[in-house]
């Protein structure tokens, strides 16, 4: 039986490295948070009615002005019609008043009329223009109501209550659904009183969450609340955060990374070139004579697709990204550049 070849007889394993760099940091704060919704809404009917039709169901996506449920309407257009009728017998008699202060006004300038005639004319004339105002804004109010009929959604979102069910009566505030937006997101954190004055509205976040591995999103703070947990003596603060897809939901688990401190210049290298054993970091890097050497490292704060290291690694050095996880210390390789963006 033949017995495997020394690291230094092997034949040149094909490898790609890329080579350390030297960046500027920020450390960062990692802390636990939920997701919350920015809009949250118990939809609520203006105007008292039957419920005659209730489209909207819990978990619904509706946008906005969709109808969420329609109340019966038949009085309202029975009153709207019979207004309308006193509305143009009001104009009827209002045009009929105005031509008699027309006539009243010739009959007064040629001495036929009283000053007293002119004025009851004009009076009558006031008094239909007056009936005509009122009955037009009674028409607006009718219509207005037959409109509120129709209780519509405030804002895009999802339905995550029913408050009503078809065949219900609802009075005026009474609840109809609870609607929920989430187009955009706020994840609420905790923060330790050590590192709330570091952190400043506008300032950006990262997030992950556990149930949705490989996404990663972008945030900004928008909430500093300066008033502490008396217990906890920690501080609310809130990341707004895009919900693109929909993916995110209220009530989801998440880890918001701050920066904090001032930048300081590290050493980096892709997180590729990282190799984890039990409890240990360690990464190959690739010699002079093309073989390469195994050094323990530390790893420190994540940029993009690259991580700090330290150690006794440097920049400018060559560390193995494809192809390390079968190589021996002294290994002869046979070395071809890998590339990696840096943000």
């Amino acid at each position: 039986m033949s017995l495997p070849l020394p690291a230094q007889q092997r034949p040149p394993s094909p490898v790609r490295f890329t080579e350390a760099r030297e960046h500027a940091l920020r450390r960062t704060i990692q802390l636990p948070g939920s997701v919350e919704s920015r809009t949250v809404s118990t939809v609520a009917s203006t105007v008292p009615g039957l419920v005659v039709d209730f489209p909207a169901r819990e978990g619904d996506t509706v946008k906005k002005g969709q109808p969420l449920a329609q109340l019966r309407r038949q009085t309202l257009e029975i009153s709207l019609r019979a207004a309308r009728a006193q509305l143009q017998e009001a104009e009827s008699r209002q045009k009929l008043a105005e031509r008699n202060l027309e006539r009243a006004r010739d009959l007064f300038e040629s001495k036929v009329f009283s000053q007293q005639q002119l004025d009851g004319t004009f009076f009558e004339f006031n008094a239909w223009q007056g009936r005509v105002d009122q009955l037009t804004a009674e028409l607006d109010r009718i219509r207005d109501e037959l409109d509120r009929c129709t209780i519509r959604a405030p804002f895009d979102g999802v339905v995550v209550r029913e408050h009503t069910e078809l065949g219900e009566w609802v009075k005026v505030g009474d609840p109809v659904v609870e609607l929920l937006a989430l187009n955009q997101l706020e994840i609420l954190i905790d923060v330790p009183e050590r590192y709330f004055r570091s952190l400043k509205r506008g300032g950006r976040a990262t997030v992950t969450f556990e149930s949705l591995p490989g996404l990663t999103v972008r945030g900004r703070i928008n909430a500093l609340i300066p008033r502490a947990d008396p217990q906890a003596r920690t501080f609310p603060v809130k990341v707004r955060i895009p919900n693109r897809g929909r993916r995110i939901g209220v009530g989801m688990l998440a880890q918001v990374s701050f920066p904090a401190g001032e930048p300081y210049r590290a050493t980096v290298v892709p997180k590729d070139a990282v190799i984890t054993r039990g409890p240990q970091k360690f990464v190959y890097l690739m010699n002079g004579d093309n073989t390469v050497s195994l050094l323990s490292v530390q790893t420190g704060s994540g940029v993009g697709s690259w991580i700090e290291i330290r150690g006794s690694v440097r920049a400018g050095q060559k560390v193995i990204t494809r192809g390390n996880e079968r190589l021996q210390p002294g290994q002869t390789v046979q070395g071809q550049l890998l590339e990696y963006e840096l943000p």
